[in-house]
């Protein structure tokens, strides 16, 4: 064995033991009828480029803090640090992947274009060989790109002013070369990002975009995360996943997507403890709603029930339990079935930016 292979040997045993003393924080969101919900994070920097830590202090966060996959991708050609360490691409996913391994993340390869708008950053994820990305023709290295069959996204949409789009990134969608887009990075929401990805079928994903340690730059609350609703754990269900649009984006309270996965995200979320109950006019009687999920959620009301009242605003807290009171308000309640409650999930936003319709019904007997 050389003595490189010992080092990075003793690097990985020492990681995994300092791993040991310390816990994960588990995300809680629930899966979906199907699919399994995955915590993803696919942006993210090490030392092999502008970022400040080592590769495998990526995976020693994304373990702590619940993920279940991340890609490092370091920006080609950019190497601040070449002083320190060698200027090859493809170094941060070798010495990241035995701790990955190790700790059960999936870690993909990947990497970040930087270029100027248009097209502007560009991500890639299912990677090859990242040093043959670094290509100065826009052609060739679209060529490569589609023989290393990589996914790729649009990043770094602040400099995308307009929901136009530029020759260049047509280009890569008459290609089929442009997947997805990034709506939220670091600390931004980009709504014009989520236009596009609804204009066009892309799929949306956030990024912590991280290049200091997730600690620091992440003091309180979770990191931005892409969820992806992939059939199984493993690197070939996500990137299914991905080029099929089964994501959402989760960053501070608030969630994305597509209808189809964020109804059934609230509705695994909630639990209507007491549902059997009979409610009379004039009378009082109340349901309790369990959130089990880390996800808060705001509920307003969006239109009156039939024959009886309830709050204007509910508040499901995380892992609590919340008291509904109900008030009849007509004779005619005993013919009633179930009682619905109209509201809309202030927190969670459709793929066309408005906020999530849901209804609850209540057996009313």
């Amino acid at each position: 064995m050389t003595n490189l292979k010992i080092v990075l040997s003793v690097l990985v045993l020492f990681n995994v033991f300092s791993l040991s003393a310390q816990t994960r924080k588990e995300i809680n969101i629930p899966n979906i009828p199907g699919y399994q919900t995955l915590k993803c994070d696919f942006q993210m920097h090490s030392i092999f480029s502008d970022g400040e830590v080592w590769p495998t202090v990526r995976v020693q966060e994304a373990w702590r803090e619940g993920l279940d996959v991340i890609a490092i991708t370091d920006p080609i050609g950019y190497h601040p640090h070449n002083k320190d360490v060698n200027e090859d691409n493809n170094r941060s996913y070798e010495i990241a992947r035995p701790l990955a391994e190790q700790t059960g993340i999936i870690l993909i390869r990947g990497a970040e274009l930087y270029r100027q708008m248009p097209p502007g950053h560009l991500l890639l994820l299912f990677i090859k060989n990242a040093n043959l990305l670094r290509r100065e023709n826009w052609g060739e290295f679209c060529e490569e790109v589609k023989d290393q069959g990589a996914f790729l996204f649009l990043s770094n949409s602040a400099e995308q002013t307009s929901s136009s789009w530029f020759p260049e990134q047509i280009r890569l969608l008459d290609n089929s070369i442009l997947k997805g887009v990034e709506v939220y990075k670091h600390d931004r929401y980009f709504p014009v990002a989520g236009n596009m990805a609804n204009e066009k079928n892309l799929t949306i994903l956030a990024g912590s975009d991280i290049k200091g340690p997730s600690g620091l730059e992440f003091p309180e609350g979770h990191r931005p995360i892409t969820l992806v609703f992939a059939t199984g754990r493993s690197e070939s269900a996500v990137k299914e996943a991905l080029l099929k649009q089964r994501t959402a984006i989760y960053f501070g309270d608030t969630l994305i997507g597509n209808e189809k996965f964020i109804v059934p995200v609230f509705k695994n979320s909630i639990e209507i403890v007491n549902n059997n109950i009979i409610l009379e006019d004039q009378g009082v009687k109340q349901i309790r709603i369990n959130n089990k999920s880390d996800i808060p959620f705001y509920l307003h009301r969006r239109q009156p029930s039939v024959g009886f009242s309830c709050p204007e605003d509910i508040v499901l807290k995380p892992h609590s339990t919340t008291a509904v009171e109900l008030y009849g308000l007509s004779g005619e309640l005993n013919q009633v079935p179930v009682l619905k409650l109209f509201y809309i999930v202030k927190n969670i936003l459709t793929m066309k930016g408005k906020e999530l319709s849901v209804d609850l019904g209540i057996p009313n007997e």
